[in-house]
């Protein structure tokens, strides 16, 4: 979920990732289901210990990490048929972070405006991962282990014709806490400002609630990050879709506690990973392989 003040996307997202982002879009992504029916790709040889021996005591103490994830953001994180157990290729390239630092994750699901407040004060968690963006704004409250790129993208009920450039009077449908919702505020007050009529904002707390309001026509678009606006419309049988192109291209971070030395111990596991192949796997495995990183995963990338 790209969270927090669009002025403060990083620039370092290398057009090679928006492109391939684009062809994601374009192409459509593996069916999340066919995706889940496969077996979990797990970290190849095992624990590193030199990685391992980087994670803070009070984290390895029981062996568990405790990470807190907004599970309604299908294909990157959500709940299984059963309704409680978290799938999705951002839990599971986690689930072999973790493992790669000897450690078992155990997701908490939350509402997506609580996981920061829960692992920077509240100790509820001690990473989050819940497809947030790294910006400015957030590193001011914890530290972000990039590990993904992602944009934006517009969607409609199929046969809607609106000019995304334009939105002033129309409903819009975004996930509360997200920069789509303040983009859409910053938005409504340019049109109020040069005397047109406002956005309705509809607000939901749960990604997959607003891609059902535009579906049934409550509201007449909606917005979210790239991959998730991308697969709602190829499983929604027709009655969804893409609107112009993707656009502010920024990168996915794991959020940690401001300064703690796990951030650079994540980092290494994901660095591991991609040299393995096991990065490269998941993603592909997931259809989500054009937001792959170009760069070596970074602390606090904007800092």
């Amino acid at each position: 979920m790209i969270s927090g003040s669009v002025a403060s996307r990083s620039i370092a997202v290398g057009a090679l990732v928006l492109v391939g982002s684009l062809g994601l879009a374009a192409c459509g992504e593996k069916d999340k289901d066919d995706a889940a029916a496969k077996p979990a790709i797990t970290a190849t040889g095992g624990p590193d210990t030199a990685l391992a021996a980087q994670v803070p005591a009070d984290v390895k103490a029981d062996g568990v990490i405790k990470v807190g994830v907004d599970s309604s953001y299908a294909p990157n994180e959500y709940l299984d048929t059963d309704g409680k157990t978290v799938i999705g290729w951002d839990k599971e390239l986690f689930d072999a972070v973790a493992a790669k630092l000897g450690l078992k994750a155990e997701f908490v699901t939350s509402s997506f405006t609580d996981i920061v407040p829960g692992v920077s004060t509240a100790g509820k968690y001690e990473v989050g991962v819940s497809s947030f963006t790294i910006n400015a704004e957030r590193l001011k409250q914890v530290s972000m282990v990039s590990y993904y790129s992602a944009g934006t993208l517009w969607f409609a009920k199929n046969g809607v014709t609106i000019d995304t450039k334009d939105v002033c009077g129309k409903k819009i449908a975004v996930q509360t806490g997200t920069v789509q919702d303040e983009e859409m505020t910053a938005k409504s007050k340019e049109c109020e400002k040069a005397g047109k009529p406002k956005i309705t904002i509809d607000k939901y707390q749960k990604q997959d609630q607003a891609t059902a309001s535009v579906a049934s026509g409550k509201d007449e678009a909606g917005l979210a990050d790239s991959p998730i606006a991308a697969y709602a419309v190829k499983k929604s049988n027709g009655a969804l879709a893409a609107v112009g192109d993707i656009y502010d291209a920024a990168p996915y971070g794991f959020v940690v506690k401001k300064g703690s030395p796990l951030a650079a111990a994540i980092a290494g596991a994901t660095k591991a990973l991609i040299a393995d192949g096991t990065y490269k796997a998941i993603l592909e495995k997931w259809g989500v392989e054009g937001g792959a990183l170009t760069t070596d995963p970074a602390v606090d990338p904007e800092s």
